[in-house]
């Protein structure tokens, strides 16, 4: 199910990009104020206050009790995460591709930036961190694996003399996939086991900067959430004050 999910909204938010840049194409400037462009601009903001359930119930313990007896907690996020990427793509083609002012310009960048900071969370940090706990147990068997022939290699003191004499600048080759070394026997296993165990480490090192940056996202997505609401609220309030076109 995770995985059907991350596809069909990996696809989506791929089309909801492409559709942001058809204004290099396209332009429409009285559709967003016709009868289909306003009832796509509805469905759309209807669609965008849908993920605000599930902040609520999940920070509300009252709230929470009441409404898990009915729809789980599990339940809401999939509604969150769903509304909150398609209705965005229904409010991006009620705009006809027309941003021709600051409210509509700032509404539509946020818009995009909380999606794509909520995909972050979603998908981005749990993939980094099941691949950092998959490159640990990789990595303590590789340890383990190195101790091992380490101690046959210290059982042959003339097998010792076979190890590289430089063997940062070896490993910087081996990187590049020049292998100038014709180690082999348990010198050769030493030195394999070895640069496998600092390109795990490596790898970790890396995976563990960017779960740091990602988590940083959830403070962003939140920030930028509140923005989109008090912008989507002035865009209504003004669409409300100016009239609807269609109706005039």
């Amino acid at each position: 199910m995770k995985e059907r999910e991350r596809i069909i909204l990996s696809g989506v938010l791929s089309l909801l990009l492409l559709a942001w840049l058809g204004f290099l194409f396209h332009t429409s400037p009285s559709f967003a104020g016709s009868a289909l462009g306003s009832a796509f601009g509805i469905a759309g903001a209807v669609l965008m206050l849908i993920p605000l359930a599930y902040p609520f119930v999940k920070r509300i313990p009252w709230l929470r009790d009441r409404v898990s007896k009915r729809v789980s907690l599990q339940t809401l996020m999939t509604w969150h995460v769903y509304a909150g990427i398609f209705g965005p793509l229904l409010a991006i083609i009620h705009t006809g591709h027309k941003f021709n002012s600051w409210l509509g310009i700032t509404l539509t960048a946020v818009m995009l930036l909380v999606v794509i900071s909520g995909y972050v969370l979603r998908y981005l940090t749990t993939y980094v961190t099941h691949d950092i706990k998959d490159k640990l147990l990789l990595l303590q068997t590789a340890r383990g694996d190195l101790d091992s022939a380490w101690g046959v290699l210290e059982n042959s003191p003339a097998e010792a003399k076979s190890l590289p004499k430089s063997p940062l600048l070896a490993a910087g080759l081996a990187s590049f996939g020049i292998d100038l070394s014709s180690t082999t026997g348990p010198a050769g296993e030493v030195a394999r086991l070895a640069e496998s165990v600092a390109d795990l480490e490596f790898a970790i090192r890396t995976d563990e900067f960017f779960k740091r940056w990602f988590a940083r996202s959830l403070v962003a997505h939140i920030v930028l959430s509140i923005l989109l609401y008090v912008l989507l609220g002035l865009h209504i309030w003004a669409g409300i004050h100016f009239g609807l076109r269609w109706l005039s």
